[in-house]
């Protein structure tokens, strides 16, 4: 499986270079990838469905428990299906949807990335990895989002998305790293036989919290939600893909992958089914007074997020399956008619429902493949999204908890479901034709294609249920609980009170459908919402941090060096300062005053320097004297057996004495500028800091430290490092990284000081 994700990735870097011999290159071979993808995913569901799982690991971290693991389930197959499914669908569309943009290759490439991502997240077995990737998304999706960076609404909509879901990561990243201390593990096959042992610590509430903050953020949970909506600048590929079948649902992947791990208890239970429900009524109530296609599309999808989130808290095995067909059913027909409102968008020129009519005889195919997948939303029988919603409906009733109030909000919320499909797209197809912007035709055949077979899909899903989704629901049911289960799905149970409430659902919602504007006065005219919307609260959180930063900056950032000293000196004094005399009785300082004569005359040597360079009249007098001092503790270095230390400060006070003569000595004579008040701060403040690590040397040098990695390098070195010299182990081999980065800086400034040298000798020629 590594090689996928690694194959993927390795694919979306080089799609720039098919661009160069055709355009239309990258768009393509995106699909191929994605499609061949699905293949090799599906050609792994007989290993799964017979009950097995696929395992691979290849070590990365192995000192810290950070592997390259992989982990096929049930629950991972269904969401790779998915995310290369659907993929390969968006991927088609998208080749000739975006196939007039400037950046087209820059748009596969970041869509090849996330797909990649979403891969890698749902695949891993290991918490860090699962994080990485989980962030990876966060990223990608940022630069799909914000794909039309030219308009200021698509850069503030990717920021905020960014934002919201890398802040819920953040918080989610010390969660895990609170299980693998508490389990000794990050491989989530492992901690599936901790559950007790976290659920009992008493770090679970924290844990559970910033897990729920991690999902809830992700998959745009009230009140998390606003983000999504705002998404909605981005192309619409983007929405189809990122926003309804696959990123959005990583929060509740996540949800459903802790479940064996986290959930079981009350805490987890009522969480879930408190925010879900609030996201699922609060985000369709939203919906129904949107003009913009994508907006409704995109709050319905929200409340389905919801529905899911509300379910996995649940937790029956009904409700279980029953999340598991919604989110299918759901992937499916939100796919389908987020294309068909880019489709409408490109062919006429406009998304607004109110300047729509009448496309049904421009567009007879997009018209048709839009009822089969409102038919399929409305839950209409032999749909799939039937069973997703009598499913719901049991699952909800069967519980009995918070009756009536759960299925009374459940009822609801399907009710406003149908009236949002019909808006979708009973409005714009239906009635006398209404003059568009652009002159309208169907869609090419790339971009009907994909949405019809996916429409179909949901027919074909609903009708042979009992042969094609049985055991997949099975699997993916029996990961998410972790024992094995047995379930036949039928498409039809009968007359019972599930069917009735559906039917009653339907009925109701076209009626409100009929009378929808009624309600949307009542919300309009509400001044309060303003208040109750988490996206007003967001907004003045960003310009109040930005004010912050403002007046921050204005008091600290002033331009001028000595105040940045100032600043630090001062902290140090404060923070350091209070800690030592807090913590350190001055009685227990008893240095050693032992010295030999170098040392003295040394000593002597850097005093006599350092008062030099405070009484310097000019800059190279002052520099001069600086690299004097330098120069003297390199020496000290040498006396007690540190040459090559003693090399390193000789090289480093070499060029900083050449630097600073280049940089300075053509600049003026010395000027008093400085108020005696202020030299007189000056002098306190650096008194202070003087004396204050003065006796923290005192200190340090009056007693015996015990210093463990002292034995450990001078164990190690030979066996290991393969060097008698510690010093040049530790440098070469232990922090091999840190001496890179002081051989950069180091190449960097001598190569500063050669663009100087030259620019000095063409002044000179000049």
């Amino acid at each position: 499986m590594i090689e996928v994700i690694l194959l993927s990735f390795l694919s979306a870097f080089l799609l720039p270079l098919f661009f160069r011999f055709n355009k239309k290159l990258p768009g393509i071979i995106s699909t191929l990838v994605a499609f061949f993808l699905f293949i090799y995913f599906a050609s792994t569901l007989p290993t799964i469905l017979s009950g097995n799982v696929i395992k691979e690991s290849t070590p990365w971290f192995p000192a810290v428990g950070i592997n390259f693991s992989f982990y096929l389930d049930g629950l991972s197959l269904l969401f790779a299906l998915l995310i290369t499914g659907i993929g390969t669908v968006v991927f088609l569309y998208a080749s000739k949807y975006m196939e007039d943009y400037k950046y087209s290759a820059r748009f596969f490439v970041y869509l090849t990335s996330f797909m990649a991502s979403m891969l890698g997240l749902v695949l891993s077995d290991n918490l860090i990895l699962l994080f990485i990737f989980l962030e990876l998304t966060s990223v990608t999706s940022f630069l799909l989002i914000g794909f039309k960076h030219e308009k200021e609404s698509s850069r503030y909509a990717a920021l905020q998305a960014l934002i919201v879901t890398g802040t819920g990561g953040l918080i989610l990243f010390a969660g895990i790293i609170a299980i693998g201390i508490i389990a000794g593990t990050f491989n989530i096959s492992d901690l599936l036989s901790n559950q007790q042992l976290i659920v009992q610590h008493s770090a679970y509430g924290l844990i559970l919290f910033t897990f729920l903050l991690g999902a809830f953020t992700k998959s745009a949970q009230f009140p998390f939600h606003f983000w999504l909506p705002s998404a909605m600048e981005a192309p619409t590929p983007v929405s189809a893909y990122l926003h309804s079948a696959t990123m959005v649902k990583a929060g509740v992947f996540l949800l459903a992958r802790m479940n064996p791990i986290l959930g079981g208890t009350e805490l987890w239970q009522n969480s879930l089914i408190l925010f879900g429900t609030i996201t699922m009524l609060f985000a369709i109530l939203t919906a129904v007074k949107q003009t913009d296609l994508k907006k409704i599309l995109a709050y319905s999808t929200v409340s389905i997020l919801g529905t899911l989130v509300m379910l996995i808290g649940i937790g029956t095995d009904f409700a279980i399956r029953a999340m598991i067909i919604t989110l299918i059913a759901h992937a499916i027909y939100k796919a389908t008619l987020f294309l068909i409102s880019g489709t409408i968008d490109s062919q006429t020129g406009t998304r607004d429902v109110t300047k729509l009519r009448g496309l049904k005889d421009k567009m007879p195919i997009t018209f048709a493949t839009a009822i089969l997948a409102m038919l399929s939303m409305f839950g209409i029988i032999p749909f799939l999204g039937f069973i997703g919603k009598e499913t719901l409906l049991d699952s909800v009733i069967r519980s009995g908890l918070y009756f009536p109030f759960l299925p009374i909000i459940v009822f609801v919320s399907s009710v406003f479901v149908i009236a949002v499909a019909s808006i979708v797209v009973l409005r714009p197809f239906l009635f006398a034709f209404k003059k568009t912007p652009r002159d309208v035709t169907e869609a090419p055949f790339r971009m009907w294609i994909g949405p019809a077979l996916l429409s179909l899909l949901g027919l074909v899903f609903g009708i042979s249920a009992t042969y094609s989704l049985t055991s997949i629901v099975n699997s993916v049911s029996a990961s998410i609980f972790n024992f094995n289960s047995d379930y036949t799905i039928k498409l039809w149970y009968g007359f019972n009170l599930n069917f009735f409430l559906s039917v009653l659902i339907v009925l109701v919602g076209l009626v409100f459908y009929r009378y929808r504007n009624i309600f949307i006065k009542i919300v309009s005219h509400s001044a309060i919402i303003n208040y109750v919307k988490p996206s007003f609260w967001y907004d003045k959180f960003i310009s109040g941090l930005n004010k912050l930063a403002t007046t921050q900056t204005s008091l600290l950032q002033t331009g001028f060096l000595r105040h940045y000293i100032i600043i630090i000196m001062l902290a140090f004094i404060v923070f350091v300062g209070y800690t030592f005399f807090r913590n350190i009785p001055l009685s227990e300082i008893n240095p050693n005053f032992n010295s030999t004569t170098y040392e003295k005359i040394l000593a002597g040597v850097i005093v006599i320097s350092a008062f030099f360079v405070v009484k310097a009249k000019s800059r190279l007098y002052a520099i001069i004297s600086m690299g004097v001092v330098g120069y003297s503790i390199a020496i000290i270095f040498v006396l007690y057996g540190a040459p090559d230390l003693a090399l390193t400060q000789f090289a480093i006070e070499t060029l900083s004495v050449i630097l600073f003569v280049f940089v300075l000595y053509k600049l003026p004579k010395y000027q008093n500028f400085s108020h005696p008040t202020r030299r007189m701060r000056d002098f306190l403040i650096a008194g202070s800091s003087g004396l204050i690590i003065t006796l923290i040397v005192f200190y340090v040098t009056s007693i015996q430290l015990q210093s463990e990695v002292k034995k450990f390098f001078s164990e190690t070195s030979l066996p290991i490092g393969m060097g008698r010299n510690v010093v040049n182990v530790i440098i070469v081999d232990f922090r091999a990284l840190d001496t890179l980065g002081e051989i950069t800086v180091l190449g960097i400034a001598a190569i500063g000081v050669f663009s100087m040298l030259k620019l000095i000798l063409r002044e000179e020629k000049n």
